[in-house]
């Protein structure tokens, strides 16, 4: 029987305080691996977002290196004030807190003031984490929620015009990131530019390389389940695939969105999320499929050439249904 509850537990108000242990509920027998725990996974996942980091660094130089530094360390204060507010010990040792500021700065343009990131961190660790009790507790993905802040309060700021201005060694610096291009003016890029990064957009989601490879590495250590990025990928390409056909594209509409935009950084590293996302193997395709969906409709009817961040978001506030729904009969149970 599948895995019915996991969660992480290394927060303060979690049941096993002093081990941070990944909790599984399942039929027996039951095996504890005290090896695992909260600071493991986010090594692994820091340990993914390697390749992620050293492009974007490559690519984009000094901007990518500011919005890392200030989101990272803007997140690591705001969670030792929180924490401390609140009268509870400090969880910085977990790496969480770097975690979130890691992939909250590769979701922003370089070019983005210092104050959207450092706003963008507060809220992701007050209103999306601290605020719901800390880590295991949180509905959304944390770097999400702040991203989503910086987006509706500081729309100028996130949108086209924060592209503009970059200089490194991305050629299509000066112009609309891909999606824009597309959805605005019809435009396609070349799709080997899409898969090494060499395109403008948000400093981490340029290369469908890098974060296949770190994806992958998740998935291979079995801290991401692969049921969600698979159906988020599968699904894209299923209705990209229809749209294309349809609209007589010759495959180039499918092939932008499937390698243009932040969904392969999405799909492994913000919606598979172990907190946010479903607990059953089969809520986890219903999360995937669902939010593959959600992208696509936004992509193709919203005024945002984008729509991985929403999709994840709405989805997360679903989670609980999800599991709800697909949660396993107990043996003898009528």
């Amino acid at each position: 029987m599948d895995t019915i509850k996991q969660f992480y537990s290394s927060g303060p108000d979690s049941p096993d305080k002093k081990s941070g242990a990944i909790i599984h509920v399942a039929p027996s027998p039951h095996i504890v691996d005290k090896g695992a725990g909260t600071q493991k996974m986010m090594i692994d996942v820091m340990i993914a977002l390697l390749p992620i980091l050293l492009l974007s660094v490559y690519l984009f130089r000094l901007y990518a290196v500011k919005q890392l530094f200030i989101c990272v360390i803007t997140c690591m204060v705001s969670e030792f004030l929180f924490v401390r507010i609140r009268g509870k010990s400090l969880t910085l040792k977990d790496f969480s807190a770097v975690v979130t500021g890691i992939i909250l700065a590769l979701s922003l343009p370089g070019s983005a003031p210092w104050f959207v990131g450092v706003l963008a961190s507060v809220v992701a660790m007050g209103i999306g984490k601290i605020i719901f009790g800390g880590l295991g507790m949180n509905i959304f993905n944390p770097a999400m929620v702040g991203r989503a802040f910086v987006m509706i309060a500081f729309a100028q700021l996130m949108g086209a015009g924060s592209y503009e201005n970059m200089t490194g060694l991305v050629d299509a610096v000066s112009g609309a990131t891909p999606l824009s291009a597309l959805k605005f003016n019809g435009l396609t890029s070349d799709i080997s530019h899409l898969f090494w990064g060499n395109t403008n957009g948000s400093i981490g989601e340029t290369s469908t390389a890098a974060c296949l490879l770190g994806g992958l590495y998740l998935v291979f250590r079995k801290t991401a389940s692969w049921q969600i990025p698979l159906g988020i990928i599968l699904t894209v390409l299923v209705i990209a695939g229809i749209t294309d056909i349809s609209g007589s594209h010759s495959g180039l509409f499918l092939a932008q969105h499937l390698f243009g935009g932040a969904l392969m950084f999405g799909a492994f590293f913000i919606a598979t999320d172990p907190v946010t996302s479903p607990l059953t193997s089969r809520g986890k395709w219903i999360f995937g499929i669902g939010t593959g969906v959600l992208i696509m409709i936004i992509r193709l009817f919203s005024g945002y050439p984008e729509g991985v961040m929403f999709a994840v978001l709405m989805m997360n506030a679903v989670t609980p249904l999800i599991n709800r729904w697909t949660n396993p009969q107990p043996m003898g149970e009528a």
